[in-house]
């Protein structure tokens, strides 16, 4: 498969990596700094805390020609500037993203029949330009990067797709309602991501009991929005189930490895802008997605 990994951080980097030791033809695009450290150094892994690999992924500045396959992995607010880019690139696009406007938006600049959606369950930290991630988290994650048709159709080129990736080792389901998985995990990841911005991280918004009420009411309320019931179908229990185990059992979570190690403990302004975009998304009418 020829493919293209549009975006070079954390989730990006780990599966162009993975993809070229699979033998694929895979190249990397990456901007500015990242660039020539990328170039200069190829994909720098550890996993956990041992000893660093370098994975000499082919890197680009701009798309060029055709591919199999794209693949976006960039923050919500930058795809409006991809979508630029990729309108005169041939080639499928895959958008492994937080995205809760739906697929419209996407295939009205390059094409609806070139969009398929999907979330990249890969993670990780970056310190310097060395990617940090669990092996559990990556190759073997138990729970599959799900990857859908924006009319839920199962159609060969997603099985295509799937079975490409879980040859090359990354876990991957086909899921038929994808539009709404997305738009379930923003109606989450909203409230949550929020809170920690404005807590100053997940184990401090976990001793603010108050403050994690908050944010389940938020997420309670986003969910009760959705046109759709929640995709998966266990998001309904923030719903029906009591508060205070809820705040019990969220402020549990925030206190765990998995939320600390996660891009949860990532405060930038760029995770901000993130979040209050797809805010923006969630808060559209259906009319305007």
């Amino acid at each position: 498969m020829k493919l293209l990994v549009y975006g070079a951080g954390v989730c990006g980097s780990l599966f162009a990596a993975r993809m070229h030791e699979a033998d694929h033809d895979v190249s990397l695009l990456a901007r500015g700094e990242r660039l020539t450290v990328l170039r200069r150094q190829g994909v720098q892994l550890a996993e956990e805390d041992g000893p660093v690999r370098r994975v000499p992924v082919p890197v680009v500045e701009h798309p060029d020609g055709g591919y199999d396959l794209i693949t976006v992995f960039v923050r919500t607010h930058q795809v409006d500037a991809v979508l630029e880019s990729l309108a005169g690139v041939r080639g499928d696009v895959l958008f492994l993203l937080n995205w809760a406007a739906g697929p419209e938006t996407l295939g009205a600049v390059i094409g609806h029949e070139r969009v398929l959606l999907g979330f990249p369950t890969t993670g990780g930290t970056m310190d310097g330009d060395v990617i940090h991630y669990r092996k559990s988290n990556f190759i073997t994650r138990r729970v599959a990067m799900p990857i859908g048709e924006p009319d839920g159709r199962t159609t060969p080129r997603l099985e295509r797709i799937v079975e490409t990736f879980r040859t090359a080792g990354i876990n991957a389901k086909a899921e038929p309602q994808m539009d709404a998985w997305l738009r379930t995990h923003a109606a989450f990841e909203v409230p949550l991501g929020q809170a920690v911005h404005a807590a100053g991280g997940p184990v401090v918004l976990a001793d603010d009991p108050d403050a994690v009420r908050g944010m389940l009411h938020l997420m309670r309320q986003n969910l009760a929005a959705m046109e759709t019931p929640p995709v998966p179908g266990a998001f309904a229990a923030l719903r029906a189930l009591p508060q205070g185990l809820l705040v019990a059992v969220l402020r549990r979570f925030l206190k765990s490895p998995t939320a600390v190690h996660s891009g949860l403990s990532d405060l930038s302004p760029a995770t901000a802008a993130e979040l209050e975009r797809l805010a923006e998304q969630l808060r559209a009418p259906a009319g305007a997605r």
